[in-house]
């Protein structure tokens, strides 16, 4: 064996000599336990949905409105007939909401898919908040019932003001 291998095994073993358990070593504990931080009330965790819807007011209808727009309008269009820039580029066109299938669908079915995803759609759930989802699901509804509405069911004071 060359001096140079023998200084080096040498040296190996001495490393290797000074080492210990590292696991049964003293730990140092100089930090407060603190309780669990409380999470406010309207505040939903994650992939935890609000289970009930909350009560439809211009707010959440803006507000599903706006979020419809970012979200759901490359795909579903603006109208919801399911002909967004996405489909007129060669994407596979999402059902229209005015069917008689979604337009029958619960809302509790229309918020799991917006979370979830459905067929080539992929799910909204890590970008999407539960109460988002409740307002576009409100939005949807409009517009659904916009696309059907008939005159006769107006007031008359909203008839006369039509063109």
């Amino acid at each position: 064996m060359t001096p140079g291998r023998w200084c080096v095994q040498l040296l190996l073993l001495g490393v290797l000599g000074g080492c210990d358990d590292m696991g049964v070593q003293p730990k140092q504990t100089n930090y407060f336990p603190l309780a669990p931080a409380s999470v406010p009330a309207d505040v939903v965790q994650f992939e935890q949905g609000a289970e009930h819807p909350p009560p439809v007011t211009s707010a959440l209808l803006e507000r599903g409105q706006e979020r419809y727009r970012i979200f759901c309008t490359p795909c579903h269009s603006e109208l919801g007939d399911g002909q967004g820039m996405i489909v007129q580029r060669g994407f596979p066109a999402p059902p229209s909401f005015h069917g008689e299938r979604l337009r029958s669908a619960s809302p509790q079915y229309l918020v799991e898919v917006i979370a979830d995803g459905h067929g080539v759609m992929y799910g909204f759930a890590d970008r999407i908040p539960a109460q988002d989802r409740w307002a576009i699901v409100a939005y949807i509804r409009a517009l659904q019932r916009s696309r059907n509405a008939q005159a006769a069911n107006l007031p008359a004071a909203v008839r006369e003001a039509l063109p």
